[in-house]
């Protein structure tokens, strides 16, 4: 059986992302839910970064091997690596075992916070 690897950095005691990052939809932010998002935020600001979530949800299932990101990004495979850690880390990627490879799939509740967040700022 393939093993998920996710990180409990910035997530509630429910281990959602997204159930600690809500309220900024609904209301305003407290100081953790600020805390939390940012975390989220700069882990996207980094245009490599942001090329890789863009690459996996643009592949085929929308999950991707190392193996698939390093020639689009032009990057060698530790630094690769080293990106997409920090990209599960802050909860917008799940990895998972299979044999030797480690495939990455984004998370759909935190992309649609985020998109939540950006849609409602955009109606105001």
């Amino acid at each position: 059986m393939p093993a998920t690897v996710t990180s409990p950095t910035d997530r509630d005691d429910s281990g959602s992302l997204a159930a600690c990052c809500s309220p900024i939809i609904d209301g305003v932010l407290d100081a953790v839910a600020a805390e939390r998002l940012a975390g989220v935020l700069k882990a996207l600001a980094e245009p490599t970064r942001l090329r890789l979530v863009s690459l996996i949800a643009g592949h085929e299932g929308a999950q991707a091997c190392v193996c698939d990101l390093t020639t689009p990004v032009g990057l060698s495979q530790p630094t690769v690596s080293h990106h997409l850690k920090i990209l599960v880390e802050a909860g917008l990627l799940e990895r998972t075992q299979r044999g030797k490879w480690a495939y990455y799939r984004l998370v759909p509740a935190t992309l649609d916070v985020l998109g939540g967040v950006f849609a409602r700022a955009s109606h105001r």
